[in-house]
């Protein structure tokens, strides 16, 4: 329990530094339930963390009918993940880089805090749950299916927002998807 929970810890900070720092002050999206928290946050001000936290409460519902393991890693991971976004918001605008490397160093951060906790078992809540459990059903790669859902995300962000700038964010989930698939497949890569 001790080794799940340092690895929520580890991979939720991962996650917000990456929002907060590298995501959030260009107004780009990273995917899944994260993606739509920030587009609600970026149309109407909404809080990141908290939408974060409200939007997962069907998927929660939906993991405990499936499988209660995912669910109350998933709630934690969660929990802990919409609590840090909120918690480091002020290291938004502290970093002063062209946007591509924003991206790129974002995505990264936010990739190895993703992949760290699905290789784990453990979801950071959202979409990442609901693609563990479709990867489980299914025995597709969950990265690959994360890319697909965060895409789907991101395109109704630039159709809501009409923000070019948003074409970088289907790097960001690249990257992130790319990250968690080839930290979840290896098994000798052990953490």
């Amino acid at each position: 329990m001790l080794k799940k929970l340092a690895v929520i810890g580890f991979g939720s900070t991962m996650i917000s530094v990456g929002i907060n720092m590298f995501i959030l002050p260009f107004h780009l999206i990273n995917g899944g339930i994260f993606g739509i928290s920030l587009l609600l946050n970026y149309l109407w001000g909404f809080k990141i963390g908290l939408m974060f936290i409200l939007l997962n409460i069907p998927i929660y519902l939906f993991a405990l009918k499936s499988d209660p393991f995912y669910f109350y890693y998933g709630v934690i991971g969660a929990a802990i993940s919409g609590s840090l976004v909120e918690l480091f918001v002020p290291l938004s605008g502290i970093v002063h880089i062209p946007i591509i490397s924003s991206v790129i160093i974002g995505a990264i951060i936010i990739g190895v805090g993703v992949g760290v906790m699905l290789r784990h078992h453990i979801s950071p809540g959202g979409m990442d749950l609901l693609a563990l459990l479709i990867s489980k059903w299914t025995k597709v790669n969950v990265g690959i299916i994360m890319v697909s859902l965060d895409a789907v995300i991101i395109l109704t962000g630039l159709f809501l927002l009409k923000d070019v700038r948003l074409l970088y964010s289907l790097l960001i989930i690249s990257i992130i998807g790319m990250l968690a698939t080839i930290i979840t497949s290896y098994r000798r890569f052990q953490l």
